[in-house]
């Protein structure tokens, strides 16, 4: 499940949203409201119940062949997301739903390599909410590896010490190291 051109999307697991209006996250490091967003490249950090901790990476500009390898595997694609076993179970059955957004509404988010997009005003859905459908299947489909892990700690401190781009959403939510 990822845009068109000319959209973005809000992935959620109510279906019944009619408008998005700017708020302030709980877990916001920002003071200001807003309406978030992602594009083609971060709709996969999406493919998740929204409570489950994961851990991501893929390969950048800077990545080394030995990080690659290392973290990602050889032959194992670009990119590879990390969740612990007592998540399968929710990724298996939880429905998410995708909304399509106006991308002329937002502004990307982040700094120069942006991981989300952002409106300040309220924002219509361009149609009703699509079903996701099967997360195990949007992975393979989109060639990126996921690992299931009894905790995700150590994963995630090679990630972050490595040359691969990182991605970590929820991890709050993960067992303790």
């Amino acid at each position: 499940m990822r845009p068109e051109p000319g959209q973005v999307l809000h992935f959620s697991e109510d279906p019944t949203i009619t408008r998005f209006v700017p708020h302030v996250a709980k877990t916001a490091q920002q003071p200001e409201a807003y309406v978030w967003a992602v594009d083609h490249g971060r709709s996969p950090d999406y493919w998740f119940p929204r409570e489950c901790p994961r851990a991501m990476a893929w390969t950048g500009a800077g990545t080394t062949a030995q990080d690659r390898d290392r973290i990602v595997g050889p032959g194992g694609g670009e990119r590879v997301h990390a969740v612990e076993f007592g998540w399968l179970e929710a990724i298996r059955t939880v429905k998410v739903y995708a909304y399509r957004l106006p991308a002329a509404a937002f502004e990307p988010f982040g700094g120069p390599e942006h991981h989300a997009h952002v409106a300040v005003e309220p924002v219509m859905p361009l149609g009703p909410p699509e079903p996701v459908g099967d997360l195990f299947a949007l992975h393979a489909q989109a060639g990126i590896q996921l690992r299931v892990l009894p905790n995700l700690w150590a994963f995630w401190d090679a990630v972050r010490a490595s040359t691969l781009r990182f991605s970590g959403i929820r991890l709050r939510n993960a067992l303790p190291r």
